[in-house]
């Protein structure tokens, strides 16, 4: 018998999808997040998992892991104590950024404040060396220098080293001598070289994102140990242990331990992928994918069934250059807290309850009011949680709600909390629009697909409120992320600069380059286990019209040959210039910024069974509850559990569907369906 087990972190819960290859089928359990040690609560699950289907933990023979680690160690300020080596005379890059403040509306913010430095100036030592923009060497590497630094460097008690020195990305030679140096004078110190992370033009986001893994490498990789250790204690002998990457594929525990800065964005990447493969069942490609969780609600859109991507993201304040997902996150989630202001005017967010204390209702000591107790008042939520593991405390998330909201604004304790709900829905609603209509997306064609644990109780209404087709709810929404876990392939993305004109490179020079990269990401998936057939490689080409100061990635069908193929390559940039901006200019010049390459190592998917369709069946509640609705007011509302509903079976709404992970809202003016992967489709009536 084999079994896989995915586990991802959150907030509030860890959730856990235990699969089983022989019979397709699955099991889902969540615990309570330990955020003083995540390990703890894997553990713990695990344990519980094969507890309850009493299995032998050697059976187990694939662990995937979604981690929010590095992101949290970003957030509160808890990573190592960086050193870092530059090139004599740039020492400034780092304090300098971009500018003196950030972008957009941070222009306008009269208190805003920059990040905390990841290093501090004299923890930054310079070094006399000098590439130039050739590649070549202008001024050779003073080893006597670099040694004397590391040793200053050492004895402040550094605990991770960061090397960033000019054009390495076109002669590493300088990089790796000060690597090997560091070895012999500090062999415990991780290094991390800004060839290696991010062979790529542009100092300062290079610069930043070399910092930020070297800030997280120490973290995560004694998590990762500390973990495996763990786990190997309780019985578990996997063959792969993987953990999410940024860049929705996920890599080795051991590559993952020194390239940390690529699961800045672990957490909320596994959405998206088990998204796109909920899409490809279902046959649907325009999806926007809607997270919501115990601290923070994550979205992200899907064209064309391929999730949109990012080459540059802040995490945290900090500056990140690698490819990731493009997702949009607020603080929105089941733990967000509702306050009034020195005026007293409602807000809602950004702090959050989290895990501990929690919400109100989980009677841990929390005390003010979160948008669980909210949706708990307005009887959305039933009181036995998770089957009975949890018990939420109805009459003190009323009582708080009461005196919290309702008397200093002077009205019912129902409308108080319908109030705080609508304003968490307009700040998710908002986020949705930021990655679709304000990009130039027709809402009216996506489906919002809802998981995570609060996902399903707001999708509906934000579905309605922004016209859209309607709500997918797939069939374990309170785990999905975990078992995006288990339908992500490896992935790594390698990349290369060369600046110069498109018109004057040469086919041979792109596809050499191409196959540089190539062969270094096969060397990786050789590391981690894979046959040169479980390998595929997917090329791009980053294009920008002369003078501006970002480019666009040309995905490649296959390595140019001829000049004919690189005439086609710039007509595709400006095809997609176009469709991005809104305008081409075929006429330009255009410039060659980089190739890129990912190597991807093909893990085996799942297999998950199929529903049979019952035809004239009608589905039963199984009680009532009363609950609030803009549109009814208070009224007694039926009450489904989602495991007697089949396909074939509608529900028209108001209605309530309820199931181990989450709670499904279907709001008056939607009627909910559920199809042969046991989805929930919820579409808005066709008289609205």
């Amino acid at each position: 018998m084999a079994y896989r087990i995915a586990v991802d972190t959150g907030g509030t819960f860890c959730d856990f999808v235990l699969h089983d290859e022989s019979t397709g089928d699955v099991h889902i359990a969540k615990v309570s997040s330990t955020p003083d040690d995540p390990s703890r609560a894997i553990v713990e699950g695990v344990r519980k998992v094969l507890r309850e289907r009493q299995l032998d933990a050697r059976d187990v023979h694939f662990f995937s892991h979604g981690t929010t680690v590095g992101t949290n160690a970003l957030i509160e300020g808890k990573g190592a104590r960086v050193g870092m080596l530059v090139t004599e005379g740039f020492r400034g890059i780092y304090e300098v950024r971009e500018q003196s403040r950030g972008f957009g509306k941070y222009i306008y913010d009269l208190n805003y404040e920059k990040s905390r430095p990841l290093v501090w100036p004299d923890a930054t030592a310079e070094v006399p060396e000098r590439v130039g923009a050739g590649g070549e060497v202008v001024r050779p590497l003073d080893e006597a220098r670099v040694r004397a630094e590391l040793e200053r460097l050492r004895d402040m008690g550094v605990e991770s080293l960061a090397v960033v020195l000019l054009f390495s990305f076109l002669y590493p030679g300088h990089e790796q001598r000060v690597a090997e140096i560091a070895a012999e004078v500090a062999p415990d110190l991780p290094v991390s070289l800004s060839s290696a992370v991010l062979p790529q033009i542009r100092e300062y986001y290079r610069m930043s994102t070399t910092l930020v893994n070297a800030y997280l490498v120490p973290v995560l990789s004694r998590y990762l140990e500390r973990l495996e250790r763990n786990l190997l204690n309780v019985g578990l002998q996997p063959q792969r242990m993987f953990v999410m990457q940024s860049n929705g594929g996920v890599a080795s525990f051991a590559e993952a331990g020194t390239l940390a800065s690529t699961t800045a964005l672990s957490g909320p990447a596994a959405g998206v992928m088990a998204a796109c493969a909920l899409g490809a069942q279902m046959g649907e490609g325009e999806l926007i994918t809607f997270d919501m969780g115990g601290t923070s609600c994550d979205v992200s859109l899907i064209h064309q069934g391929r999730p949109s991507m990012a080459t540059r993201a802040k995490v945290a304040g900090y500056d990140l250059a690698t490819p990731l997902l493009d997702i949009h996150t607020v603080g929105a989630g089941g733990g967000t807290i509702a306050w009034l202001d020195s005026v007293g005017s409602l807000k809602v967010g950004p702090r959050s309850a989290g895990a501990d204390p929690g919400p109100v209702a989980y009677g841990r000591g929390g005390h003010e009011v979160t948008i669980t107790d909210c949706n708990l008042v307005l009887g959305y939520l039933n009181p036995v949680f998770l089957s009975g593991e949890l018990q939420l405390d109805l009459q003190a998330a009323r009582a708080a709600v009461q005196r919290q909201i309702a008397e200093p604004l002077g009205c019912s304790m129902i409308a108080a909390a319908d109030a705080v709900i609508r304003l968490i829905n307009v700040t998710m609603a908002e986020a949705v629009k930021a990655i679709s209509s304000q990009r130039g997306y027709d809402l009216r064609r996506f489906y919002l697909v809802a998981f995570g644990g609060g996902g399903p109780i707001h999708a509906g209404r934000i579905a309605l409120d922004l016209g859209m087709r309607g709500v997918v709810v797939p069939e374990y929404p309170g785990v999905f992320s975990a078992l995006g876990l288990l339908l992500s392939d490896v992935r790594h993305d390698l990349m290369r600069s060369r600046l110069k004109p498109w018109a004057q490179t040469d086919p041979g020079e792109v596809s050499a380059l191409l196959g540089e990269l190539r062969e270094a990401g096969a060397a990786i998936l050789a590391r981690e286990g894979f046959a040169p057939a479980q390998m595929a490689f997917e090329a791009g080409v980053d294009l920008r019209y002369r003078g501006q100061g970002y480019e666009l990635t040309v995905p490649l069908a296959r390595w140019p040959e001829t000049l004919e193929d690189m005439q086609e390559i710039r007509r595709r940039f400006d095809d997609l210039h176009e469709e991005r901006f809104g305008h081409r200019a075929d006429d330009a010049e255009v410039d060659w910024v980089q190739a890129r390459l990912t190597a991807v190592g093909r893990v085996e998917r799942p297999h998950l069974r199929r529903a049979e369709r019952v035809l004239g069946a009608r589905p039963e509640p199984y009680t009532t509850r009363r609950a609030y609705f803009q549109e009814t007011g208070e009224v007694d509302v039926p009450v489904y559990l989602r495991q007697h509903l089949s396909p074939g079976m509608e529900l028209t709404g108001p209605a309530i569907v309820e199931q181990y992970d989450t709670t499904v809202v279907v709001y008056p003016g939607m009627t909910a369906g559920m199809d042969e992967w046991r989805n929930l489709i919820l579409r808005p009536d066709e008289a609205r």
